[in-house]
């Protein structure tokens, strides 16, 4: 019985490096990635007919079809071999549909219809609308190693112009991992949205606004149906309920807590201040540490550990990049101005509070307004 093929990965397609002769190594299904000596990656399909086997059927550059749709092509030809007829003509009018992919606009389709495949609904639809209303009008009919910085300042410029400030960030953030996409595809070299600075085009806008209550709800329900990490969702909700900063947040250890006693006491060192700060907890953000607390590992030290196993903890970026996968347009606000919209929800400091008995009163009902916010969006 021959020897079945392991499904490869798209990093492991990106990792192939060439040899000094041409080589193929098989994902399983009949399809197989010949990589040239030259470095260039091709797309083929292994079948037999009639009990012979035929020459590799040509799928595509590997830079202009990704690995789920290979495959996808790969099933559609074996179903036609299954019928005892030859493939070869229905991917040579394949290749033709996959061959303008030098053109922005139809590079901007091959993205949408490959990497953007696995994104929520919402993400697929705010980044398709960023590209058809402003961007391909402009530049789609350009070739991919033609646009320029120029290109996406005007464009960006228009935007502003319009005064939508954030809509202009976010078409230059769509622009930015469109190219990204396409320089790892070896379809372009350089990324044209790369050195417009973010900071020129929303800063001072992104840094006034306050959510909604939707919009806080919309985000975290986001975060509970996606498919990162447990641990990293209940940082998230964490980072949300306490208003803390990030790097306090992902290094703290477990002896800084007193779920008892409802605080958090983040020491001096640790802020390069002069004394510790205490944070109390609401009874939603003592669940999640308890949650927490019940699956940690023994001697684990920190509370959101690094998954190499060894002794420290997730890397700063790590939360960055959980709200990215999450596909939802918030990331800046989520880490960096969650205090603004508290005040903005919350009252004002009663009258005769103690400074212990305020911040209680405030966690908790800032905890009680996120947790009604997200159960509406529900």
């Amino acid at each position: 019985m021959p020897k079945l093929a392991t499904p490869l990965t798209e990093s492991q397609v990106r990792a192939l490096t060439p040899r000094g002769t041409r080589y193929s190594v098989a994902d399983g299904q009949g399809l197989i990635i010949e990589v040239m000596t030259t470095g260039t990656k091709v797309w083929r399909f292994r079948y037999s007919l009639n009990g012979k086997r035929q020459p590799l059927a040509t799928i595509g550059d590997y830079r202009m079809i990704s690995l789920r749709v290979a495959r996808a092509k790969a099933q559609k030809y074996a179903a036609l071999v299954a019928q005892g007829i030859s493939p070869v003509a229905t991917a040579r009018r394949d290749r033709g549909a996959d061959s303008n992919a030098d053109v922005l606009r139809e590079a901007a389709e091959l993205y949408l219809s490959t990497e953007m495949a696995g994104k929520s609904d919402e993400y697929r639809r705010t980044t398709r609308r960023a590209l058809d209303k402003d961007v391909l009008p402009a530049i789609g009919n350009k070739p991919v190693r033609s646009v320029t910085a120029q290109d996406i300042v005007g464009i960006c410029e228009r935007i502003n112009n319009r005064g939508a400030p954030k809509m202009a960030l976010h078409t230059r953030n769509v622009v930015k991992r469109l190219y990204e996409y396409l320089i790892a595809r070896q379809l372009a070299t350089d990324n044209p949205a790369e050195v417009v600075p973010a900071r020129s085009l929303a800063t001072v806008h992104s840094r006034t606004r306050v959510m909604s209550g939707n919009e806080i709800g919309t985000m975290l329900r986001a975060i509970d149906v996606s498919s990162i990490r447990r641990p990293l969702k209940l940082a998230l909700h964490l980072r949300v309920l306490t208003m803390a900063r990030k790097s306090d947040l992902v290094e703290a250890t477990w002896s800084e807590f007193d779920l008892n006693e409802a605080q958090w006491t983040i020491p001096a060192t640790r802020l390069n201040a002069e004394h510790d700060q205490i944070v109390s907890l609401s009874r939603q953000a003592i669940a999640i540490l308890q949650e927490l607390f019940d699956a940690k590992a023994d001697g684990q030290r920190y509370v959101f550990p690094s998954v190499r196993g060894d002794d420290r903890p997730i890397a700063r970026s790590t939360l960055n990049q959980a709200v990215k996968a999450l596909g939802v347009d918030v990331e800046h606000f989520v880490l960096h101005d969650f205090r603004r919209t508290a005040a903005a929800h919350l009252p004002q400091k009663p009258a005769g509070s103690s400074d212990a008995n305020t911040q209680r009163e405030f966690q908790q009902c800032w905890a009680d307004f996120i947790e009604t916010q997200t159960n509406s969006a529900r």
